[in-house]
Protein backbone atom coordinates (compact mmCIF):
# COMPACT_ATOMS: atom_id res chain seq x y z
CA UNK A 1 0.00 0.00 0.00
CA UNK A 2 1.11 3.42 -0.36
CA UNK A 3 -0.41 6.95 -1.58
CA UNK A 4 0.08 7.44 -5.14
CA UNK A 5 -0.89 11.07 -5.26
CA UNK A 6 -2.26 14.10 -3.34
CA UNK A 7 -3.72 16.88 -5.18
CA UNK A 8 -2.68 20.31 -4.99
CA UNK A 9 -6.22 22.92 -5.72
CA UNK A 10 -4.52 25.69 -8.55
CA UNK A 11 -6.04 28.79 -10.23
CA UNK A 12 -4.34 27.52 -13.82
CA UNK A 13 -2.59 24.85 -14.98
CA UNK A 14 -0.17 26.06 -16.74
CA UNK A 15 1.41 28.70 -14.69
CA UNK A 16 1.51 25.72 -11.95
CA UNK A 17 3.21 22.97 -14.04
CA UNK A 18 6.05 25.91 -14.49
CA UNK A 19 6.51 26.38 -10.89
CA UNK A 20 6.81 22.71 -9.96
CA UNK A 21 8.99 21.53 -12.95
CA UNK A 22 10.86 25.19 -13.02
CA UNK A 23 11.11 26.67 -9.75
CA UNK A 24 11.12 23.41 -7.74
CA UNK A 25 12.52 20.86 -10.42
CA UNK A 26 9.80 18.32 -10.32
CA UNK A 27 9.39 16.30 -13.15
CA UNK A 28 5.98 16.30 -15.62
CA UNK A 29 4.38 13.35 -15.77
CA UNK A 30 1.28 13.16 -17.02
CA UNK A 31 -0.76 16.25 -18.45
CA UNK A 32 -3.70 14.48 -20.24
CA UNK A 33 -6.59 15.88 -21.69
CA UNK A 34 -10.06 14.35 -19.08
CA UNK A 35 -13.24 15.14 -18.32
CA UNK A 36 -15.19 16.54 -14.88
CA UNK A 37 -17.58 13.65 -13.80
CA UNK A 38 -20.54 16.11 -15.31
CA UNK A 39 -18.79 15.67 -18.68
CA UNK A 40 -16.99 19.26 -18.96
CA UNK A 41 -13.13 18.78 -20.44
CA UNK A 42 -10.48 19.31 -17.68
CA UNK A 43 -6.61 18.63 -17.75
CA UNK A 44 -5.01 14.94 -15.61
CA UNK A 45 -1.83 16.75 -14.66
CA UNK A 46 0.74 14.96 -12.03
CA UNK A 47 3.85 16.56 -11.25
CA UNK A 48 6.63 14.79 -9.21
CA UNK A 49 9.88 15.20 -7.63
CA UNK A 50 12.67 13.19 -9.70
CA UNK A 51 12.48 9.93 -8.09
CA UNK A 52 9.70 10.02 -6.15
CA UNK A 53 7.17 7.52 -5.84
CA UNK A 54 4.15 10.06 -4.87
CA UNK A 55 3.15 12.53 -7.02
CA UNK A 56 1.26 15.97 -7.20
CA UNK A 57 -1.83 15.98 -8.88
CA UNK A 58 -2.54 19.92 -9.98
CA UNK A 59 -6.42 20.42 -10.30
CA UNK A 60 -7.52 23.30 -11.69
CA UNK A 61 -9.91 25.35 -9.16
CA UNK A 62 -13.55 24.53 -10.34
CA UNK A 63 -16.30 26.52 -8.56
CA UNK A 64 -16.65 28.86 -5.56
CA UNK A 65 -15.63 26.40 -2.92
CA UNK A 66 -12.72 25.25 -4.70
CA UNK A 67 -11.48 28.91 -5.94
CA UNK A 68 -11.78 29.30 -2.48
CA UNK A 69 -9.33 26.84 -1.39
CA UNK A 70 -6.51 27.76 -3.65
CA UNK A 71 -3.88 28.25 -0.65
CA UNK A 72 -5.35 27.70 1.96
CA UNK A 73 -6.16 24.15 1.82
CA UNK A 74 -4.97 23.02 5.19
CA UNK A 75 -5.98 26.13 6.97
CA UNK A 76 -2.21 27.79 6.58
CA UNK A 77 -0.60 24.72 7.96
CA UNK A 78 2.62 23.61 6.51
CA UNK A 79 0.60 20.83 4.31
CA UNK A 80 3.83 19.35 2.18
CA UNK A 81 7.32 18.50 3.30
CA UNK A 82 10.02 18.23 0.45
CA UNK A 83 13.11 16.45 1.59
CA UNK A 84 16.13 17.19 0.02
CA UNK A 85 20.04 15.67 0.55
CA UNK A 86 21.58 19.06 0.47
CA UNK A 87 19.45 21.71 2.10
CA UNK A 88 21.87 24.90 0.68
CA UNK A 89 22.22 24.10 -2.84
CA UNK A 90 18.64 23.55 -3.05
CA UNK A 91 17.65 26.58 -1.02
CA UNK A 92 19.59 28.70 -3.24
CA UNK A 93 18.31 27.04 -6.48
CA UNK A 94 14.87 28.26 -5.76
CA UNK A 95 15.44 31.59 -4.87
CA UNK A 96 16.99 32.11 -7.63
CA UNK A 97 13.85 30.99 -9.25
CA UNK A 98 11.82 33.04 -7.35
CA UNK A 99 10.24 30.99 -4.87
CA UNK A 100 8.81 32.78 -1.61
CA UNK A 101 9.76 31.81 1.51
CA UNK A 102 8.20 32.84 4.73
CA UNK A 103 11.51 33.23 6.76
CA UNK A 104 14.99 32.24 7.12
CA UNK A 105 16.08 28.90 7.11
CA UNK A 106 16.63 27.53 10.89
CA UNK A 107 17.69 24.23 12.43
CA UNK A 108 15.61 22.09 14.49
CA UNK A 109 16.66 19.11 15.98
CA UNK A 110 15.32 17.05 12.62
CA UNK A 111 17.41 19.14 10.43
CA UNK A 112 17.62 22.61 8.24
CA UNK A 113 14.32 23.63 7.24
CA UNK A 114 12.47 26.71 5.90
CA UNK A 115 8.90 27.26 4.66
CA UNK A 116 8.07 28.84 1.20
CA UNK A 117 4.93 28.80 -0.55
CA UNK A 118 3.95 27.17 -3.64
CA UNK A 119 2.70 29.19 -6.62
CA UNK A 120 -1.41 28.60 -5.28
CA UNK A 121 -0.01 29.94 -1.60
CA UNK A 122 0.02 26.84 0.29
CA UNK A 123 3.00 26.36 3.14
CA UNK A 124 5.63 23.79 2.22
CA UNK A 125 8.78 22.67 4.29
CA UNK A 126 12.08 22.84 2.48
CA UNK A 127 13.84 19.88 4.72
CA UNK A 128 17.76 18.95 4.83
CA UNK A 129 20.07 17.28 6.74
CA UNK A 130 21.94 19.27 9.84
CA UNK A 131 24.95 20.55 8.83
CA UNK A 132 27.97 18.73 10.09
Amino acid sequence: MRIDLVTIVVEEYDPAIAFFTGALGFDLVEDSPALTTDGRSKRWVVVRPPGAETGILLARADGERQVAAVGNQVAGRVALFLRVDDFDAAYARMVSAGVRFVGAPRTEPYGRVAVFLDIAGNRWDLLGPTRP
